[in-house]
């Protein structure tokens, strides 16, 4: 039986690649119709900033435009395109959005429920994506190739970077704290390895694996682990229970000469007393993926910084998340249509 499919992409997650993955799972006797948005190239919008919007964080998209084209749609896959309470009203035939990210913050979860609409996402789609950004970007900063790299480019030979007080430090040499053991934690366990660093994990919900612990990985609380590492990288999700764990009591925790890392999420770190302890040196250096807000302010005192490296929340971007991505929706819309338990149900 055909099937009335909405697909509803971006610049990143490109419609073609779900109607081409969805094609190859479902077949091409469903009608599929498609369009982008301008993401990354124009911004998303926040909920609370709109009306009518309020059980959504972010998304992309015009909720009069969007209910036009899904219209009586069974099936709408998208990355990013709005979900409200309002929409799902004007949608009765909608029965499944398949959401292609981690976290399906672009729909109202429970008006989702209230009209009986099953929503799947797709966890872990850029889980090796940031851990091996997490390794650039900790040998970004341990081995002064940013600070090398940014005098260099205004002209200043820094080839004091070879004396010992001040060249960097090699992995083998090091204690690595990951905080947070899902799919990315997990990886970037598995991609330090070979480097030979010690290898501690704060996880209160996730126990070690015998291959874990064989391979000398160690379990440890979240105090410790700041005590102790060299490098602090962060892969938790964000909670009530995790908001703000970087914080003025934490960072005076962490050893004088280390590096903060995050990749994870902006609201993990409370930014201004990151900022205050960065300018007194302890941690020595950070490199920041996420922050509370987005983009920062252009006036922001952390992109001023020496000891700073940044980027604008890019660590998972890569073409194979977004083949993954595009398989998983495909994957749950075959087995929508096949009758089929979900398995990534939100």
């Amino acid at each position: 039986m055909s099937r009335k499919i909405a697909i509803i992409g971006d610049q990143f997650m490109l419609p073609s690649m779900f109607q081409q993955e969805i094609e190859a799972l479902c077949g091409n006797d469903h009608q599929i119709r498609s369009i982008a948005n301008g993401w990354p190239d124009e911004p998303m919008e926040h909920g609370y900033a709109v009306a009518g919007m309020d059980g959504l964080k972010e998304y992309i998209g015009d909720a009069d435009e969007v209910c036009e084209f899904v219209a009586d749609a069974e099936i709408l896959v998208t990355h990013l395109a709005p979900m409200s309470a309002a929409m799902f009203a004007r949608l009765p035939q909608l029965k499944m959005v398949a959401v292609s990210r981690g976290g399906p913050v672009n729909i109202d979860m429970q008006a989702a429920r209230d009209h009986g609409v099953k929503v799947v996402n797709a966890p872990g789609r850029n889980a090796s994506a940031v851990a091996e950004f997490t390794i650039g970007a900790i040998l970004a900063e341990t081995r002064r190739i940013r600070v090398g790299h940014e005098n260099l480019r205004e002209g200043t030979w820094r080839g004091d970077l070879y004396r010992a007080d001040r060249t960097g430090r090699q992995l083998n040499e090091m204690t690595i704290g990951i905080v947070g053991y899902g799919q990315i934690g997990t990886r970037l366990v598995k991609l330090l390895q070979p480097f030979k660093s010690r290898l501690l994990v704060a996880d209160p919900y996730v126990a070690l694996s015998a291959e874990d612990v064989a391979a000398g990985v160690e379990a440890t609380d979240f105090k410790s682990l700041l005590q102790q590492s060299d490098v602090v990288t962060l892969h938790a999700r964000v909670s009530t229970e995790t908001q703000h764990m970087i914080n003025a009591d934490t960072l005076a925790m962490m050893r004088p000469d280390s590096l903060l890392i995050n990749t994870a999420r902006g609201p993990l770190v409370d930014y201004p007393a990151l900022l205050a302890a960065l300018k007194k040196g302890t941690p020595a250096a950070a490199m920041l993926e996420t922050f509370d807000i987005e983009p920062p302010a252009a006036d922001s005192e952390l992109l001023k910084l020496p000891n700073v490296t940044l980027t604008p929340h890019i660590a998972g971007a890569s073409i194979h998340t977004v083949r993954k991505a595009a398989r998983m929706a495909a994957e749950e819309v075959r087995r929508h249509i096949d009758g089929e338990t979900p398995l990534n149900p939100c």
